[in-house]
């Protein structure tokens, strides 16, 4: 799969790629200035897709993202935030084909993120208020670690390479496990032109956006 191949459905909604917002490593931008950048950038998109549209966005996994799925695996997810990348939609379709699927879980703020089971998609009845304020799955949910795992994104660059929150807790996972396939999720508008990539960094295995599936990245 080249990198930068269209999605027909996010094409035919109308959407189209972005010119990427900015490139991180001239003295003039920090990646917390670019942080902000993204986000009002991706607010500001979010607001303006019309009803029709956002329907259609995410609503059913491209065909190249099943193929990096193993069947039966179990599938990581993030419980998304109003706007970034919804994630529900996906939950949904996975668990319908019996995939497990997990969502991270915190003890507390200063802990490390593990996966545990999320079982209700639907209603998500499983689910409790966590420590930083985004629902996870109970305490008694069943500790899972996944195969493959569809992370947020704040900004991306068309190598792979992924901007977060700032927390460092997908960063950390990832590298304590490279086994795991990496997808992130993310609007066009999210793009970036470059970003500075450190040792502990890892490169996301595939990226997906409404109108464009990037990787297989190598």
């Amino acid at each position: 799969m080249r990198p930068g191949s269209r999605i027909a459905a996010g094409a035919r909604s109308g959407l189209r790629p972005s010119r990427p917002i900015g490139r991180v490593g001239d003295a003039a931008v920090t990646k917390d200035e670019l942080r902000k950048q993204l986000r009002v950038a991706r607010r500001d998109h979010v607001e303006a897709l019309p009803d029709s549209v956002r329907a259609l966005i995410f609503h059913r996994p491209p065909g190249p993202l099943l193929k990096v799925i193993e069947e039966g695996c179990t599938i990581g997810l993030y419980h998304a935030g109003r706007f970034e990348a919804p994630t529900l939609a996906y939950a949904r379709f996975f668990h319908e084909l019996g995939h497990p699927i997990a969502l991270p879980r915190f003890a507390q703020r200063n802990t490390a993120m593990a996966f545990a089971e999320f079982t209700d998609p639907y209603d998500e009845s499983d689910l409790e208020p966590g420590p930083f304020g985004i629902v996870q799955p109970r305490a008694e949910a069943e500790a899972l670690m996944p195969q493959a795992l569809i992370v947020p994104l704040v900004g991306f660059s068309v190598e792979g390479d992924r901007l977060g929150q700032g927390g460092g807790h997908y960063d950390r996972w990832l590298e304590k496990h490279p086994q795991t396939t990496a997808i992130g999720l993310g609007w066009d508008c999210q793009e970036v032109a470059s970003l500075p990539v450190e040792a502990h960094d890892r490169r996301l295995d595939m990226i997906v956006t409404p109108t464009r599936i990037l990787g297989p990245f190598a």
